[in-house]
């Protein structure tokens, strides 16, 4: 009855500016109108991007394997996706509140700023990255029509790709800056478009290849001649590295589930979305590989570059279209909106959701506009995703507190308290126990992207961080999983 009362009892009573604002306040069930489709269409714009498809396409060429297994590697690692946001999304069904309210209670009401700005550098270098990759699409169609210009270049970027990217940047901050019903509608309509086009050029390019379609995806499923154990190690590698590439949403996935109506919803659209989402997905994407091999003599893994090679107007006008849609959903998903959250978690009385958005923006105009010329040259992505093998801990640590520690109870009250002794509150606002479990798992996350050594572990060093950070913290917490909270302590 307490847990119901809890759930029910959505209204923060006593407001701590440093704490809340309305964005960031629990979102009353009635206020709620996301469902299957909607998260299905947060995973399809995820899965269906540029990178995607490239990313699946090339998996089927790398690791030698046979290409049936690569597959299986594919399906189980969009099923192990699945059960890990099932974890992380379920709390915010529940109270309605965003990833960076939801880390207070394992991190301390202070200590959450850490996880929710190391996310937000994150997600905004690569706003700025896929800011400039959308923009390559937009550069793509008016080339079809104007032609590429003088050629005379600034920073890397001509006359049309400037314009370009200026057109992107803008339109994605028109899109946001409605709010999230038009997110929402943007992310319906783009997904299935994306779905549409796709099979239209898998069809185009078996049409073109014929009867040699068949012997050329035999090639690419004939696999390698290894061992056992280096087949074990490659499907392994496979599985770590598509988990890897959902990484940045699996942690903050309750930014989307803070507004499904039910828990069921969500399990529908994560089973949809994920893993047969992507077996679908991978499967489109080997067809059109097998066929640019037999097209073009070459697997080509760039849809662009198939575009490019197929020579057919029509086809560059809606492929342009549909990647630059693509490319600005997954942006949206992955590296807009969580940043936004976590600034606005961040200085909560000054930064709205809105606020966070623009400042995002801003600071990843910079970054998409010297991506070509600067960035992409100084090894800045490596730090980047360093500090991406750094949040792995968070995961863990978030899942054990609530489900272990916790027992999926939480007192929306006192996370939003800064009270001394308030349940959330710890020491200081910082739950010291959680900041030694994140900083020892964060360690070994960390080396496997900055140790050549264990270089071999960076395809699954997320899994396995995230996994560490859970169990040092259930080890150092375990005696605190049946104590009260405080709100508990002053009931009774």
């Amino acid at each position: 009855m307490k847990e119901s009362n809890d759930v029910s009892d959505l209204d923060i009573k006593h407001i701590d500016p440093t704490l809340y604002n309305e964005d960031l306040a629990p979102l009353k069930p009635q206020d709620r109108n996301w469902g299957a489709f909607e998260i299905f269409n947060v995973w399809s714009n995820d899965i269906q991007s540029l990178f995607g498809y490239t990313l699946a396409a090339s998996l089927f060429l790398t690791y030698g394997l046979n290409g049936w297994a690569v597959m299986a590697a594919i399906i189980l690692a969009g099923v192990i996706v699945m059960f890990l946001v099932n974890l992380t999304g379920k709390p915010s069904v529940k109270y309605g509140i965003p990833f960076p309210v939801m880390v207070r209670a394992s991190m301390g009401v202070r200590g959450a700023n850490l996880p929710a700005m190391l996310r937000a550098i994150v997600g905004i270098f690569w706003y700025g990255v896929q800011t400039y990759f959308a923009s390559t699409a937009v550069t793509l169609l008016i080339t079809a029509f104007v032609g590429a210009g003088s050629g005379s270049t600034f920073l890397g970027l001509s006359g049309v790709a400037w314009v370009s990217f200026v057109i992107v940047w803008l339109f994605q901050i028109a899109i946001f800056w409605q709010g999230i019903e038009r997110i929402k509608h943007f992310l319906n309509w783009a997904g299935p478009l994306v779905y549409v086009v796709m099979l239209v050029l898998m069809i185009i390019v078996w049409y073109k290849a014929g009867s040699e379609l068949i012997p050329a995806i035999g090639t690419i499923f004939s696999g390698g001649s290894e061992t056992s154990g280096s087949s074990i190690a490659a499907f392994m590698a496979i599985v770590g590295t598509m988990v890897a590439y959902f990484a940045a949403v699996v942690i903050n996935f309750g930014d989307f589930t803070r507004f499904v109506k039910t828990e069921r919803q969500m399990k529908l659209g994560n089973l949809l979305g994920l893993p047969l989402n992507v077996a679908f997905f991978s499967f489109i994407a080997l067809i059109i590989t097998a066929g640019t091999l037999v097209l073009f003599g070459e697997a080509l893994t760039n849809p662009a570059d198939i575009v490019e090679r197929v020579d057919s107007l029509p086809l560059t006008i809606v492929a342009a279209l549909t990647f630059f849609a693509a490319t600005v959903g997954i942006n949206l998903v992955a590296n807009f909106i969580p940043p936004a959250y976590d600034l606005a978690n961040l200085f909560p009385s000054k930064i709205s959701f809105k606020m966070g958005g623009l400042i995002t923006a801003l600071i990843a105009f910079f970054v998409g506009a010297l991506w070509l010329s600067v960035i992409s040259q100084i090894g800045v992505p490596g730090f980047v995703n360093a500090l991406g093998a750094i949040v792995a801990p968070f995961y863990g640590i978030i899942v054990v507190d609530y489900y272990l520690i916790k027992r999926q109870h939480l007192n929306m009250q006192e996370l939003f308290s800064s009270a001394p002794g308030s349940a959330y509150y710890y020491v200081n606002g910082w739950n010291t126990r959680a900041l030694i479990a994140f900083g020892v798992a964060a360690l070994f996350s960390l080396s496997t992207v900055l140790v050549p050594a264990l270089s071999a572990l960076g395809g699954y060093g997320w899994l396995i961080g995230a996994g560490l950070g859970g169990l040092f913290y259930y080890g150092l917490m375990r005696q605190f999983k049946t104590a009260p909270t405080y709100a508990e302590q002053k009931a009774s």
